[in-house]
């Protein structure tokens, strides 16, 4: 009886890891976060530690609905970074007619290459702040940095993305997850 038991346990902890690997490939093929046409957005970039390195990360949040619109990794901060990420960002997203809230940082020149018009704004950025710190909460759980390679880091990064648009309830949502607050 007791090597039965243990046979159902390791089935069920093979299928836990089965379901997993499932999940896991499902989040990377599906597109997120959905196309959105977001009236403010937040974007701001934080220092993160790869393998010992020194990167940053770059996130943009739509203000109104708390979606994560971007995430990236760049290996240095400043002007081109910046202007690389909001590239991206047009490419995905409908935000020619889109306020940036920003830091200065580079963004104020990096929004002008891209045609996009923006504003300092220290106050209403608030919820890009709360995202970098519910990212970093995240990290310090698992350990203090990522071992293994920028790619692995922006794949991560991405995928708690994902988690965070679509299955997070948000307090400020009341308790809808951003993907609900962009789809209703």
């Amino acid at each position: 009886m007791k090597s039965w038991v243990r046979w159902t346990g390791w089935v069920s902890i093979a299928s836990f890891q089965a379901v997993w690997n499932w999940k896991e490939r499902l989040a990377e093929t599906q597109s997120d976060p959905p196309t959105a046409t977001p009236s403010r957005v937040a974007v701001d970039e934080t220092q993160i530690e790869v393998d010992g390195e020194k990167k940053w990360l770059y996130a943009a949040i739509d203000t109104d609905s708390k979606l994560v619109l971007e995430v990236d990794v760049y290996s240095r901060r400043g002007t081109d970074p910046a202007a690389a990420f909001l590239y991206r960002l047009t490419e995905k997203h409908a935000v020619s007619e889109t306020e940036f809230l920003v830091d200065a940082g580079g963004y104020l020149t990096a929004l002008a290459r891209q045609e996009l018009s923006g504003q300092l704004n220290y106050t209403t950025r608030k919820h890009i702040e709360k995202w970098f710190q519910t990212v970093t909460m995240r990290i310090d759980r698992f350990h203090s940095f990522w071992r293994g390679s920028q790619a692995s880091a922006t794949r991560w990064l991405r995928r708690f993305r994902y988690y965070y648009n679509r299955q997070r309830p948000n307090q400020a949502l009341n308790g809808r997850t951003p993907v609900q607050e962009v789809l209703n």
